[in-house]
Parts: structure tokens; sequence; C-alpha cells
């Protein structure tokens, strides 16, 4: 029966591959398909499925497929027995981590000068030691995956990098914006060069940039910060040469999105181009295998194609996982991981990101001199229009995700909802001032250590009660943008909390985390696929960030709340108790 399941499984894929469905996700028959992912990962080997598709073969992949072949017609009428299949890992495969070299930051410093500027000296001193953390998170790719790629699932880049640390062992997309601001401040312009170039290699490689450094991700990117890389490090550098170089593949993924990931709807009659996530490949995540299967156990064929694609497009999106993705049987935004639906939701972040993009790639080509900017300008000028049609709720004072099976917004609270106030695509200052009320308004605001990535508790691991650093940051500077001292207060309030929290964790564990519990002080996040991992590279940069921007007036002891903020918080503590 357990063969009659593979063979059927391994026949819906290549008949869908066949009928055009989906592409292949990689050529890997061992790393993204085929039968020893199948059985190595059905027989739970290992405490995480990342593990097994992050080791390195010691033979060539011909060579362990066959091997594998004889291993599986040995017992022809039964599974292959965990045992023989811990054996066959020990001849054919190597533990993760032999692709990276040993490797320190050359460019690293003892004491860069924001430091001078974080008045606490408790926190002075802290900030030196995230500084410190660079060197741990520092990788240099083994040689041997540039000369033997077929060995690794690795993904060659010709620079070293840092990662975020813990089962994250390479490199990652998104994370990396807030990495390499992280970088500037300690003023290791070098390594942060190198990990932008790496991301121009990937993208004249795939025509985008994949979600990290691994071959199972090279069916789907990320949130596309890249753009916003080369800002920071222009802004840090003033390098027109640099950006003359890297500008033709920031444009190239700029086209990727708009040809792969944009979706025309219409609103009162009048047709938007917007942007989502969308991964169409039909099959399990390899480094969630058993997680993807077992989800979809019980659904008829369509159906699990369907939902693994919307897994694929949930992990693209960052927010892996998160009830922001649900939409049930009635076309509302509640159910169950079962029912995510990411490429049917047009998400309010990514368009204020690629608005923020379409500004910025007008802005490079006006420094650089040439012609083009004003096609840019017209883009974002398009999107914003669009994003005030379709996202904004001038009633609520908000833009919501858009739900294209109901043609409807989600008014669930999530910190994306502001995301706008972040990028500065909006065309009315009153709206920033109306987003500022919601937010008070919404409840998020009521918590000691954050603001919540929702107000629901579902059990994964972008809902309440994490809170996550990208999206603190974000909301943190947005709100400081604003023209109000009300806007502004509240912009230090979330940095003193948020600063706070970090910090006691660390006193209390030597550790920086990836997401952290707005309830408890000092308490990691939880929930999701994975304990909760450290080290960690975007939270180390986000708190960097803070510290030099609010430096002279955050403390590690009590956060000073100002009054102007202490009626709106009693406020929302009231409605949510009703």
């Amino acid at each position: 029966m357990h063969r009659l399941m593979v063979f059927c499984f391994s026949s819906f894929v290549l008949l869908a591959f066949a009928k055009g469905v989906f592409p292949p996700p990689c050529d890997s028959q061992i790393y993204c398909s085929g039968p020893i992912l199948h059985h190595v990962q059905e027989a739970k080997l290992f405490d995480d499925d990342k593990y097994f598709v992050d080791m390195k073969l010691k033979a060539v992949p011909d060579v362990v497929l066959s091997a594998f072949h004889n291993l599986s017609n040995e017992t022809p009428n039964a599974t292959v027995l965990p045992a023989e299949l811990q054996e066959f890992l020990s001849v054919y495969f190597e533990k993760p981590g032999t692709e990276f070299e040993s490797w320190t930051p050359p460019d690293w410093q003892d004491k860069p000068k924001f430091l001078g500027g974080i008045a606490d000296q408790k926190l002075r001193d802290w900030a030196e030691k995230i500084h410190h953390l660079w060197k741990s998170l520092g990788r240099k790719i083994h040689v041997g995956v540039k000369d033997h790629p077929e060995l690794y699932s690795q993904i060659y880049t010709p620079h070293p990098v840092v990662v975020p640390g813990g089962r994250f062992r390479e490199l990652y997309y998104w994370d990396s914006y807030w990495v390499i601001n992280g970088l500037l401040l300690s003023e290791m312009t070098d390594t942060a060069h190198g990990m932008i170039e790496n991301f121009v290699y990937l993208v004249n490689r795939h025509g985008f940039i994949p979600n990290g450094g691994r071959i199972y991700y090279e069916r789907r990117s990320q949130p596309p910060f890249l753009t916003l890389m080369v800002e920071s490090y222009y802004q840090a550098t003033k390098d027109k040469s640099f950006l003359r170089g890297v500008l033709p593949a920031l444009e190239k993924e700029y086209r990727f999105w708009m040809t792969n990931r944009s979706v025309a709807v219409t609103v009162n009659g009048e047709e938007y181009v917007l942007n989502r996530y969308y991964v169409p490949v039909g099959l399990p995540r390899p480094e969630s295998y058993t997680d993807d299967l077992e989800l979809a156990e019980g659904l008829a064929d369509d159906r699990k194609e369907q939902l693994w694609m919307d897994l694929k497009a949930g992990a693209e999106s960052g927010w892996d996982f998160t009830s922001r993705w649900y939409i049930d049987s009635d076309g509302r935004n509640n159910g169950t991981l079962k029912e995510t639906q990411t490429s049917q939701i047009l998400p309010t972040d990514l368009n204020a990101l690629l608005c923020l993009n379409e500004k910025t790639l007008a802005s490079f080509h006006r420094i650089l001199g040439d012609d083009s900017a004003a096609a840019y300008d017209q883009a974002a000028a398009r999107r914003l229009g669009a994003m005030e049609s379709v996202l904004w709720d001038a009633e609520r004072g908000a833009w919501f995700d858009y739900n294209l099976v109901t043609h409807s917004r989600h008014h669930e609270f999530y910190p994306s909802n502001l995301a706008p106030l972040w990028a500065q695509c909006y065309s009315q200052a009153e709206m920033g001032e109306k987003a500022v009320q919601y937010l008070k308004g919404s409840g998020a605001l009521q918590f000691p250590n954050g603001v919540p990535t929702s107000l629901k508790e579902s059990g994964q691991q972008w809902d309440y009660p994490n809170a996550w650093p990208p999206l603190q940051h974000m909301l943190i500077s947005g709100l400081s943008k604003l023209p109000s001292e009300d806007a502004k207060d509240l912009a230090f309030d979330l940095a003193q909390r948020w600063i706070k929290t970090n910090w006691l964790a660390y006193m209390k564990y030597d550790a920086m985390f990836e997401k952290y519990d707005v309830n408890g002080d000092g308490k990691p996040g939880g929930g999701g696929e994975y304990e909760v991992q450290l080290g960690f590279g975007w939270t180390n940069g986000v708190a960097l960030q803070l510290l030099d921007q609010y430096g002279a007036t955050l403390t590690s002891g009590n956060r000073r709340l100002s009054p102007g903020l202490l009626l709106p918080l009693v406020i929302s503590a009231i409605l949510m108790l009703q």
C-alpha cells in the first residue's frame, strides 16, 4: 500500500509536469523530488525536515540514485526500514555544514562610531555585544560548491554572507535587508557590498532572487528588498559607480515581479494592477515535506496541488504561516492552515514595498542623470492610485489586504495594514493621521513587549502572541516619518518597548532571537513548524537601527511613556476586555 501511494503520488507529479500545470521545482531528484526525499522525510529520521535536504552528497547523484534503487528492490513488498535508511545516509551523505568555510569578516572593527550615540551604558554595552555577533554569523561558501554543485543543495554565491542563524544556515532574502542595515551601522561596508553583489548574481542567474540560498528554494522568492538594500548602501557610500553597475539587475527583478506576480482587479468599474505572492509548484516543500504531506491528507489531488502552491506562496511572503492567508469556505479571513490561500490575497505590505521600489528606482535614474525616471514615477503613481482604490478604507483609516475570491477587504488587524506609512505611499496627509488613530483603537498597543503580528492566536508563528523584528521596525519607521508629535511619541514608545524586550531576553539567555512574545519581558516567541531560532540576523540589525535612531533617549530600565499615549492605551485595553 505504501509503495502504491508513492507510485500514485509520483505519477500525479509527472502527469502535472507533462500537462504544463507547473514547472519542476528544480533539477535535483534528491533534494527537490523523488523517492529518496520521500522515503527519508516520511521516516522522520531527523527532528527537522530541513536537516536532510541540507546534507551533502558523497557521490554523484546518479550513483546515489542507483544505490537507493537497488536498496528498494531488495525489499519489494515492504517499506525501506529506518535503520536501512540511516545506513544508506551514512554511506552516501555528510551532515550539513561542510558547504561552508570558517570566515571572519575582515572589515569588522572593534568600536563603530554609532555606539557613542547610545546614552544608557547598559544598552551601549549590549549594542557592542550585538556588533560582535556579526563575526559568529559570517559564512563563506566552500569552493567545492562552485566546482561540484551537483553534490550540494547549497547555491553558490561568490561572496561571503551574514546568515540569520540557527537552522537558517544559508543566506535569506528579506532577512538580509535588516542585516545589511546593521552591517552598515557597524561600518562593515565591504561585507554589505559583497552580500548585495551576491543578490545581483542570483538575479542574473535566475531572473529573480530565491527565498534562500538552497536549490529547493529556486522557484519562490521573498519580499523584494534588493532595491532598498542598494539604497541603504548608496546612502552610506554615495558610490555612483556601484549604483550604475547594479541598476540593470534591480530593473530585471522588478520586471519579474510585474510579469509573474501581478494580477488585474476591477473595482467600481476601473481596472487596477497590483501584486501578490504566487508560486506555481504544486509539490510539498522539501524542507517541510512531512508537514505538507500530512496537512494535505484527505484532499483530492487538485486540492493538494493548490494547497502546496499556496503554502509555497506563504513561504514567499515571509509570513509562514499566519491566519492572514486563510480564506474559509465562506470566503472570510478565518479557518485553519489547511485553508491557506495566499495566492488569492493582494497584500498591503507587498504593494507598499513595490511602490517604494518604484519611487527608489526613479530616484536612482535621476541620480545617474538618465531619462528613465519618469517611467518609474508613473508606475509609482499608478500603484498609489490602485492601493487607494483597492486597499484603503477611509472609514477605518487603514489599508487592508484584498480577497480575490470575495472581492472584498480583510479587516483583521496586522501591522502590515500600516505599511504604506513606512513606504510613504499615500496621497494625503490626513490618511497618515487616520492610520495613527486606527492603530490606537486596534487593541494592538496594549502589550508591553511589542506589537503582535495579529490578534488571532492560531498557533502559527506569524500570529499572536509573536512580535517580529522587521514588522516592529517598519511600523516604528512609518510612525516616525509622520509630522505629528503624537505619531513620533508613539514611534519612540514602541522602540522603547522593543529594545527593552530584546535587552531583557539577552540578559536572561545571552542570545538574540528571531521573534519575541508580546506578553513576557524577554520571552522568546514560539509556535509554527520549528523551535524558536537564535542568532539572529534581522533582530540584530533592527536593534542596532533603533539604538542608533533613539540612542540618546532609550533606557534599559522602565520605559518612559509619553503622557499623550496613556489615554489611548487605556481605551484600547477597555475595548479588548469587552
